[in-house]
């Protein structure tokens, strides 16, 4: 704050002298004017005596006496009131001294009361890096009382939490958050992860309905995915535990530290289906490349949605998995399979036949855009890549 403290003294030093100067000058002016009217005052001693001594030499008479002295004062008082209209233009010292003081005292104190002196420290002290994750989260924690409408503070301070083994508050920090930006599906998923630890990993309905509604919105919503998994897990349900693992596992991508833990987690819940004498259910894939026909590309936008997804030949229209893109991406290369299913109940492997799908939305719809490609039905174990061309404009 040093630098701030300094630039704000010599700011203040310059508007002092806007105060201070006037009052110099006004005092130069002043004195002028006494000067000014203390001649006037010798010039009327000198006339009146001049005209006594004609009086007694007799030059005038008493009358033309009198009169000359009453021209004399009257050419006096004309002078004098001058003088006084020009001194009543000016403050005088001591309001403006007052000025000076008082200014400054109270635009400190406006500044400090509305001002961001705090925020200005916070920037500061963000500036060099912590020296334990107390200090971090103090810091986040004043960052959040001076930006209380901050969702982007709120989540990183409850991210914070999390990793200081503080669920219960972070659960806090992320409800605070999701009230501020809306219920996006990953703010959705932390608060539900925090709420579950902060329960002692107790699941509840509120969970079931916070990450149903995240994955509802965003299928790939990773927290929700591994989230769900481990209640599955915890709760002996082995088969949707992998499914769900499944899907977190395709999100992540090649060389991340967690694949190796998540798969581990995938095979120990495989075992314990083994050991209990249940089948494994095998998952199915296919691969597809989607491309867009070259007479569609002056009339879609690089940030339109694609939706690419399976679903049944014969059987609900609702997809079975699904991959979200967008056309600046394309053409691309993705893989369908159960880890992409919409809802653990109804899988790409449940279904023998299914049809392949990639449709432009631009408001972001899966279920109606303006313009698709489809596959022929074909089998849900097909291992040959397919290719869909967007060509058609979608009715």
């Amino acid at each position: 704050m040093t630098e701030f403290w300094l630039s704000a003294g010599l700011l203040l030093l310059a508007a002092l002298a806007f105060l201070l100067l006037p009052i110099l000058r006004g005092r130069r002016r002043q004195q002028a004017e006494q000067d000014r009217t203390a001649l006037n005052v010798a010039l009327f001693e000198e006339r009146v005596a001049e005209l006594a001594a004609q009086q007694q030499a007799g030059v005038l008479d008493a009358e033309q006496l009198a009169k000359g002295r009453d021209e004399a004062a009257r050419e006096l008082l004309a002078d004098t009131e001058r003088d006084g209209a020009a001194r009543q233009g000016h403050l005088g010292k001591a309001i403006p001294l007052l000025a000076a003081v008082l200014v400054p005292a109270m635009a400190l104190g406006l500044y400090l009361h509305f001002g961001a002196a705090d925020k200005v420290e916070l920037t500061q002290e963000f500036a060099k890096a912590p020296q334990s994750m107390q200090e971090m989260t103090s810091r986040l924690e004043r960052a959040v009382q001076a930006q209380p409408d901050s969702a982007e503070a709120l989540y990183i301070l409850g991210r914070t939490y999390m990793a200081d083994q503080r669920p219960a508050d972070a659960a806090k920090a992320f409800e605070r958050a999701v009230s501020l930006a809306g219920r996006q599906p990953e703010l959705l998923g932390q608060w539900a992860q925090a709420l579950y630890f902060a329960a002692d990993k107790q699941w509840s309905p509120q969970l079931q309905a916070l990450t149903e509604e995240a994955l509802t919105a965003d299928p790939q919503e990773v927290t929700s995915l591994g989230l769900r998994g481990i209640a599955a897990f915890e709760g002996q349900r082995y088969q949707e535990a992998i499914g769900f693992w499944q899907r977190l596992l395709a999100q992540l991508p090649e060389g991340d530290a967690s694949r190796a833990a998540l798969q581990g987690g995938i095979d120990r819940a495989a075992d314990k289906l083994k050991a209990g004498g249940a089948k494994v259910e095998q998952s199915a894939r296919l691969k597809v490349r989607v491309e867009l026909a070259a007479a569609l590309k002056d009339k879609v936008r690089p940030d339109d949605t694609v939706f690419i997804f399976a679903r049944a030949s014969n059987g609900p229209p609702m997809p079975l998995a699904a991959k979200r893109v967008t056309v600046a991406q394309l053409p691309i290369e993705v893989e369908l399979s159960d880890a992409d299913a919409m809802m653990p109940q109804m899988k790409l492997s449940d279904y023998a036949e299914v049809q392949l799908v990639a449709r432009v939305s631009r408001a972001g719809q899966p279920t109606h855009g303006e313009w698709k490609g489809q596959s022929a039905p074909l089998a849900s174990g097909t291992q040959a890549t397919q290719h869909l061309t967007i060509d058609s404009p979608d009715s």
